[in-house]
């Protein structure tokens, strides 16, 4: 086999479909969030980002870099090695127990990401709870997916948000095996919202243990950040809540929030935790100010909110389609991938707005859009300039509008 042809080829079909991905070159401004510069061969330019999964600009929070900085000088970069191996750091063990208390779990267990958390966590529960059964929401991310075929375990996938679908496949099973529901409460390409409380509902009345994803809700929702189920005061009905530390946190890695001892036991026997380098003091330390700031501080998700109403509303009037939801994710729909990347080639070249193009695998074909994440950083006048490119664009493209 020509091993380089093929790899040719498949790249080669991406971008004919329109699907291949371009790195943008960018270097983030220290406290001038969403500003950055933009690098490549025609050489360097101001853009503004409008869809980074820092929602709440808290990688640029002046606490957090704080604690950063003080955490290296104190101990260094890295870790030094995996958690059970010299890895555990005073920084770690801190960052856990604000996780926890975050989410009112007895326990917390940090990752590297949100992904590895979601991979370990229901990989290893769903392979060694003996006959366990999963069901699987249909829009669920693709790192929730892998850790549920990893767990070799039996599965059924039930319609995206439907309950009556997931209690159908609830009465077909043997209400004696054990049984893991597995659900996020914000999802983030159509920013819909999970009905958490009627899941919790069928667990209870079915025997099954509930998994929250609240990636994209950690840090925007609830009194004090704690996510849609703490908002929605549900929290202690959740077996497993996971979240992230990448995104409304601002820094990187993941975690998962339980009782004690699924806690343990997921650190005991996951090989995802077990046989990887712990996240650097230095992170745990500034996701450790991150959070303690927005448990307190309601500023960054009330501007946040207003930025989301104010972006619809110009949205509204241009007559630029969205997919309207209940969270602070605007999907602009374009519906082909090649007009969605051409779009956003113009939006970076022409307006200096960088907006990545969202495409299959991760949405279905013929729904490619551009996923627009306000920040509490962005001004009137940033979102006046994106609803104007966009609105040029529209007209340009000959793409259908909005009724205004």
């Amino acid at each position: 086999m020509n091993y380089e042809a093929f790899f040719k080829n498949e790249l080669d079909t991406l971008r004919n479909d329109g699907r291949y991905r371009v790195f943008a070159n960018l270097e983030r401004k220290a406290g001038g969030f969403p500003s950055a510069i933009h690098r490549s061969e025609k050489g360097e330019s101001d853009i503004r980002v409008w869809c980074s999964n820092d929602y709440l600009g808290m990688g640029q929070n002046p606490k957090v870099l704080k604690a950063m900085h003080e955490t290296i000088d104190l101990c260094g970069a890295g870790a030094g090695g995996t958690r059970n191996i010299s890895g555990t750091n005073r920084f770690h063990v801190e960052l856990e127990k604000e996780l926890a208390d975050l989410h009112g779990k007895e326990s917390a267990l940090l990752f590297t990401s949100g992904y590895v958390s979601n991979w370990a966590a229901l990989g290893t529960l769903g392979a060694l709870i003996p006959n366990c059964i999963i069901l699987s929401d249909a829009g669920n991310h693709a790192s929730m997916i892998e850790g549920i075929k990893h767990s070799r375990a039996e599965r059924h996938i039930f319609k995206h948000n439907d309950v009556a679908d997931l209690e159908r496949i609830l009465k077909t099973l043997d209400p004696d095996r054990p049984k893991l529901i597995a659900f996020e409460s914000v999802y983030s390409m159509d920013g819909d919202i999970g009905p958490i409380k009627e899941i919790c509902d069928l667990a209870d009345r079915y025997g099954a243990m509930t998994y929250l994803d609240e990636v994209h809700a950690v840090g925007m929702y609830g009194p004090r950040g704690g996510g849609i189920a703490e908002r929605e005061g549900l929290m202690d009905r959740i077996t497993v809540i996971e979240g992230t530390l990448g995104k409304a946190i601002g820094v990187v890695g993941g975690y998962i929030a339980a009782s004690e001892a699924l806690c343990d036991f997921v650190r005991s026997f996951a090989s995802g935790f077990i046989f990887t380098t712990a996240l650097p003091p230095a992170v745990a330390a500034a996701a450790t100010a991150s959070i303690r700031h927005l448990k307190t501080s309601h500023s960054e998700r009330t501007g946040q909110r207003d930025r989301v109403q104010r972006l619809r509303m110009k949205l509204d009037a241009a007559g630029v389609p969205y997919m309207r939801n209940d969270s602070h994710i605007v999907p602009v729909m374009v519906g082909d991938a090649k007009k969605c990347k051409w779009i956003s080639d113009l939006l970076m070249d022409r307006y200096g707005i960088y907006i990545q193009p969202i495409n299959y695998p991760t949405v279905p074909r013929g729904t490619e859009r551009l996923r627009i994440t306000p920040t509490p950083l962005h001004s009137d006048a940033d979102i006046d300039h994106l609803v104007g490119a966009l609105s040029e664009l529209w007209s340009h493209c000959a793409l259908n509008r909005a009724v205004a």
